[in-house]
C-alpha cells in the first residue's frame, strides 16, 4: 500500500500544478507501472485523464473567447456599429 500512497500523492500534487504536460508523463508512467493491481493503477490515470479533459476544455473555450474579442475590437475600431 505504500506505493499507492506514493502515486496517490504524485497524482495528487501533480493535479495541484496544473501543467499538462506533468499529467501525460505521469500518466504514462503509470503506464509501464506494474507494481500497482490494475484497478488501482486505472483509477489514478482516469483522474489525471479528467483533469486534461477539463483543462483542455477550458483552454478551448478561452480561445473562442479570445478571439470574439478580437472580432469585436476589429468590427468597432472606427466606432460603434449601427443598427437600424
Amino acid at each position: 500500500m505504500a506505493h499507492l500512497d506514493d502515486v496517490i500523492r504524485q497524482v495528487d500534487e501533480t493535479l495541484t500544478r496544473h501543467v499538462i504536460v506533468e499529467m501525460n508523463t505521469l500518466l504514462i508512467a503509470l503506464s509501464d507501472d506494474d507494481t500497482l493491481p490494475r484497478e488501482q493503477r486505472y483509477q489514478q490515470q482516469q483522474r489525471l485523464r479528467t483533469a486534461i479533459a477539463q483543462k483542455g476544455h477550458h483552454h478551448y473555450h478561452k480561445e473562442e473567447e479570445d478571439e470574439e474579442e478580437i472580432r469585436r475590437e476589429q468590427l468597432t475600431k472606427w466606432g460603434e456599429i449601427q443598427s437600424d
